[in-house]
């Protein structure tokens, strides 16, 4: 779960080296839609996919952090998401949803469901 988290920041990171004009990771929607990048292409360490409300990004090592964008811009995912990165990782965590709820009710207030089912990290 927190590597989920840590995985987002890093991508955020990259993105914003990456993109100068990039203020947050949302914006890679608008940029996407508007024609000033591309809706899938390489850049650093990872791979993106715009699609509907978000994006996916695969690392060189394969491991998948998929997230939507609130209306606000902030980052939003829920137990699909996690369960997809750690599914993907090196060494492959399949858990049950039940198991998944639990982590996250452990991580709050760092985490917060901001709808039933989807979740943030608190600012």
């Amino acid at each position: 779960m927190l590597g989920y988290v840590h995985a987002l920041n890093a991508i955020d990171e990259a993105m914003r080296v990456a993109i100068p004009s990039l203020e947050r990771l949302a914006d890679v929607l608008g940029l996407a839609r508007s024609r000033r990048i591309s809706r899938s292409d390489h850049i650093g360490a990872y791979s993106y996919t715009v699609h509907g409300a978000g994006c996916g990004f695969v690392s060189d090592n394969g491991c998948e952090v998929d997230v939507d964008f609130a209306a606000d811009g902030s980052e939003v995912f829920d137990l699909w998401r996690l369960r997809r990165y750690g599914l993907s990782l090196p060494e492959a965590v399949d858990v049950t949803d039940e198991d998944l709820r639990s982590a996250v009710r452990s991580l709050e207030p760092l985490l917060t469901e901001v709808r039933p089912g989807w979740f943030s990290v608190a600012n």
